[in-house]
């Protein structure tokens, strides 16, 4: 006698939840709503060369400077990914992401990859030459970044380094200049991430120590990596207010500038090396905030000042 097959319906589990399809799971992958925290800085360069050239938008470039900033952060994430994989699997907080799960495949990651660093390409080759040609030194510090918790303690300077681009080649992108400002505007800017990126790493102490994942706070501890934190928060709004006093910003810069330091104090008031509890709010929601608020009161501020959007 044959068994019969029992329906899920008999047994009380119900159908099975369909999967997401690819293009949304690797969308997941990359995390693609984190573009909020390097867009808006490549934004507030962007308008802010443009404002100091002509005094109106480029509406053109400012979508390619968007097609380009996306594609090449899809890039980084997806490069991350396939090259922490097996670190992700050992750790129980990352043991969830796609390609440990299955979700998304190591080929389908790179497809998308490679298709995201051929669309951050033409971006910048349709912007101007002097992009194409820096294209290649903003994709390095990407790729090895994943690699640098494998041989320095100090990973998150690497981070920092490639998100400094970000602004960097942004106002390049409107300009086919370089631009001192524009540096200093990116180092704010790789500070910043560079800052915040201690207090996310300080949940994987514990399991970074444990697989010999480097880092500042499995090095040094949580307590160092928040004060730490602190440290390069206050030295990124110094930065800030050097950029705005050497583009000649007006007072809604400076009142964004008072909001940015104001978040600043709540992060770090709300993560304490003994109660991590906090974390994700310090880390997704204040920042988010900050890159936002910041570029809402610049926009603002370059717009009384007399930025044209015709």
């Amino acid at each position: 006698m044959t068994a019969e097959p029992t329906s899920p319906e008999l047994t009380g589990g119900g159908p099975e939840p369909a999967r997401p399809g690819k293009v949304k799971s690797f969308l997941r992958l990359v995390m693609i709503e984190h573009s909020v925290f390097a867009l808006p800085f490549a934004y507030i360069a962007s308008l802010t060369a443009m404002f100091l050239d002509d005094g109106s938008v480029h509406w053109w470039e400012l979508l390619l400077v968007t097609v380009a900033m996306v594609g090449l952060r899809t890039f980084a994430m997806a490069a991350n990914r396939i090259i922490d994989r097996e670190i992700d699997a050992r750790n129980p907080r990352t043991a969830g992401r796609e390609l440990v799960t299955g979700a998304v495949s190591v080929r389908s990651a790179w497809t998308g990859a490679l298709v995201a660093l051929v669309v951050f390409l033409g971006a910048a080759a349709l912007l101007n030459p002097l992009c194409l040609a820096l294209a290649p030194v903003a994709v390095v510090p990407m790729v090895v970044y994943p690699y640098g918790k494998r041989f320095t303690d100090f990973p998150h300077a690497i981070l920092g380094l490639a998100q400094a681009m970000g602004p960097v080649g942004a106002w390049i992108a409107v300009t086919g200049e370089w631009s001192w400002d524009a540096v200093v505007l990116g180092l704010a800017v790789g500070v910043w991430i560079g800052g915040f990126d201690l207090i996310f790493g300080s949940q994987d102490v514990a399991a970074d120590r444990a697989h010999g994942v480097k880092s500042v706070p499995a090095r040094y501890g949580i307590p160092a990596a928040l004060y730490g934190a602190r440290g390069a928060h206050v030295v990124t709004t110094g930065l800030l207010a050097w950029y705005g006093a050497a583009t000649g910003a007006g007072a809604f810069f400076w009142a964004g500038l008072v909001i940015v330091a104001v978040a600043f104090v709540y992060e770090h008031s709300i993560v304490r090396p003994h109660d991590l509890s906090r974390l994700n709010r310090a880390f997704f929601t204040v920042n988010g905030f900050i890159g936002i608020a910041l570029f809402g009161c610049a926009l603002l501020d370059l717009v009384v000042r007399g930025l044209a959007f015709a």
